[in-house]
Order: structure tokens, then sequence, then C-alpha cells
């Protein structure tokens, strides 16, 4: 199979961007018997050829679009730094802080590639390639042409040093991710005292057109089945904010909420009061 790069990790994301893309790929879930079926389907679905070793799915690429958790981004760059050719492109995709890419960049610059941060700004689905990225560091303008080459249609390039871009991308977090955390708060707390309706009649009051019930909804579907991960990105702004010296209480909040209903483990049902009622049954 003649390939245009490869991934590193494989999750929802990878799956996003994969369609149509002459690809090749590693995901250390295939070295789990427990997982190894359902991300073997995974790769199939996409079109993407499925490698066994990390060392084969770098074997002569010029570029490669790591996707893995925030937790194994500097671990995936250490594993993959004597595997790549001189030259390749690494597009460091993860939600990681500005400092974890810097350890990643010294890695993959210190064996000869050419390390490029890249933030995505909004969630995979359903834009896919059309999600907004940002892409920073000394190789971006080559990334931003290799992301255009196989279909990404909102590239931006972020003038700075490396971390520039993860940093937009760990700031907006505080908000984004810190936001769902408080509705979950909220909209808990006040299906507990039984006065869910009222508080969600004051709100949509206060914000006119906010739709706080819809809102409340989407978000805790997102925290059921994103909250470990979403997790672990907020550990990585809790990183961003401290080196900043500028506090990370609330964040600190965000991850052990997001944390707390991700690792319920349970398969959001349609609409809010079934998601309230399923998270009010696993807690007790």
């Amino acid at each position: 199979m003649d390939v245009a790069f490869a991934f590193v990790g494989f999750g929802e994301a990878g799956a996003a961007f994969a369609g149509g893309a002459r690809a090749r790929g590693f995901d250390r879930k295939t070295d789990d018997p427990a997982t190894r079926e359902a991300k073997l389907a995974d790769f199939a679905r996409a079109g993407v050829q499925v490698c066994e070793t990390p060392a084969e799915a770098l074997a002569g690429v010029g570029a490669v679009l790591c996707l893995v958790t925030a937790d194994q981004a500097l671990a995936a760059a250490r594993t993959a730094a004597p595997l790549i050719a001189s030259g390749t492109l690494w597009l460091d995709m993860n939600s990681v802080a500005p400092d974890t890419k810097r350890a990643a960049a010294a890695l993959i610059e210190g064996a000869g590639g050419r390390y490029v941060d890249v933030a995505v700004m909004s969630p995979v689905h359903p834009k896919r390639r059309a999600a907004p990225v940002l892409v920073g560091g000394p190789h971006a303008e080559d990334a931003a042409a290799f992301l255009a080459g196989i279909g990404f249609t909102d590239v931006t390039r972020v003038s700075g040093p490396i971390g520039q871009a993860s940093s937009i991308k760990m700031i907006r977090s505080v908000m984004v991710k810190g936001l769902e955390a408080l509705t979950a708060e909220c909209f808990l707390a006040a299906d507990a005292a039984g006065v869910g309706e009222t508080v969600r009649a004051s709100l949509d009051a206060t914000w006119p057109g906010g739709d706080w019930a819809g809102r409340a909804d989407y978000n805790l579907d997102r925290m059921m089945v994103h909250g470990l991960r979403r997790a672990a990105e907020m550990e990585e702004v809790v990183k961003t904010l401290d080196a900043l010296g500028t506090g990370s209480a609330m964040t600190r909040g965000t991850v052990e909420r997001q944390r707390a209903i991700g690792a319920l483990g349970l398969v959001p049902h349609d609409g809010l009061a079934a998601k309230l009622a399923a998270i009010k049954g696993a807690t007790r």
C-alpha cells in the first residue's frame, strides 16, 4: 500500500481524520487481547493499514499524525524518535501543555525529525478534516501545506515558538471543559433537590436563547463518553496555568468532575432526564 502518512494512536480523532486517506497506523490497543478486535475493526472501517509495531507504521513515511491520549503524548514521541526518518514531519495533535510539547519536540528534533505543534480547536465530529486546527513552530508552513494536501480545510499558522498553539488550546479549554463540569454539577444538584425545571427556567431567563437543558444534555453526553480523556487533558491545562503562575483552582475542580463522570463507564441515554437518572443510579 502506497501511504501518504502514518497515525500513531487511532482513536476517535484518528478515525475522523482518516477517511479516504492513504495511511497506515499503530495503536497500542491492538496489543491488548481485550481491545484488539475492536481496534482492528476501527482501522478496517477507516481503510487504514494496521501495523503491529510502531516501527512498522513509521518506516519510510514523511509525515506522522500523533493522536494519543494526553498522558501518552510524550511517551509516544520517545518511542518514535529513534524510528522516524530524517526530515519526517511529526504533527503532535495531542491536547497537552506547552512544556509537554516542548519536551516532545526535543526528542523528535534530536532524532532529525521536524516537530510541529498542532492544536485541534473543535470536536472532530461532525467536521472531521474541516475541524479548525492551529499549527506552530519552525515547520508550521510545511505542516500546513501537508495538512491541506490530505484534505484539511481550516488550517491556521500560529507565530511564535513551539507551545504557542498549545497555549491557545489549553487556555481555551479552561472555559470549554470547565463549563461542562459546572453544568454537570449544577444540574445534578438541581435534580437531587427536585428543582431541576425551576433552575433551568431561571437560567434560560437569565441567558435568553441559552437552552440550558439542551446544553446540559450535550455536556453530560460528552463527559460520559470522554470524561476520562478530558480529565487527562485538563491535567495538562493545570500544568499550563501553573507554569504561567495565574492559578488553577477552578481547573483542578474540572479535572475531578470530568474524571468522576467518565469513570462511571455509562453509555449515554437520550435526553437529559435519562442521563441524570443514570448518573444518580451509578453513584448511589
